[in-house]
């Protein structure tokens, strides 16, 4: 397991400004941050503070305009689509409040799929999944025959079986019911904290907030 000494995500001086019609949209201005191995962090803030958009850089899934983010000790600030592409195979997995699955997949190929990606696939690994996320019962089934908070497992346990590093999750129980969003919670961070990953959460809820390591509190673009 990481020890916590390791610095797994650290962005330093990020800035991001988007075209609109109206002139140039700053929506970073200068954000710090540094998430060790095996600690949970909340990313908080009102609608427009920036707090996807800083998971997105965090992913690799763009580019800041300046400043620098560093992922498993990769600077992948002015990185190649390729290069970060194949860091979200290998080191980060990404969890999203629309799911994700694949539709044609039933639940067990959707579970392996990243792990797949990432030439990691475990089949023990997959079986403990599976049972601590009470999935056992519909591997057979297909997205569509599922809850949603079956699906949000499915989607958990699909990024978790590639064993990342780093988990970047954003709003994931953002359409579950409290009960439902409050045990996927659970599950995400015991899954987490046996993996010995770190976990850079968006969430809207301060109550879910308070259950993790740390919290960041985005405003305006900037660490409030």
């Amino acid at each position: 397991m990481n020890t916590h000494s390791e610095i797994l995500l650290q962005l330093e001086g990020v800035r991001k400004t988007y075209p609109t019609g109206e002139g140039p949209l700053e929506v970073l201005g200068g954000v710090d941050l540094v998430l060790p191995a095996g600690r949970s962090l909340a990313l908080t803030g009102e609608s427009g503070s920036g707090k996807s958009t800083l998971l997105h850089l965090a992913a690799g899934l763009d580019a800041p305009d300046a400043g620098s983010v560093v992922v498993a000790g990769q600077d992948i600030s002015r990185a190649p689509d390729a290069e970060r592409a194949r860091l979200r195979r290998g080191v980060v997995g990404l969890v999203f409040q629309q799911f994700n699955l694949i539709p044609s997949l039933d639940v067990a190929a959707n579970l392996a799929f990243q792990a797949r990606l990432a030439g990691r696939l475990d089949p023990d690994w997959q079986r403990e999944l599976t049972e601590a996320l009470g999935l056992a019962g519909c591997l057979h089934r297909y997205p569509e025959q599922l809850s949603g908070g079956q699906q949000q497992r499915v989607a958990i346990g699909r990024t978790l079986a590639a064993r990342p590093r780093l988990v970047l999750a954003d709003e994931p129980t953002g359409n579950l019911d409290e009960a439902t969003g409050d045990a996927v919670m659970a599950l995400l961070l015991g899954l987490v904290e046996r993996t010995g990953a770190s976990l850079l959460m968006v969430t809207h809820s301060m109550r879910l907030a308070g259950r993790l390591d740390g919290r960041l509190h985005l405003s305006a673009g900037r660490v409030a």
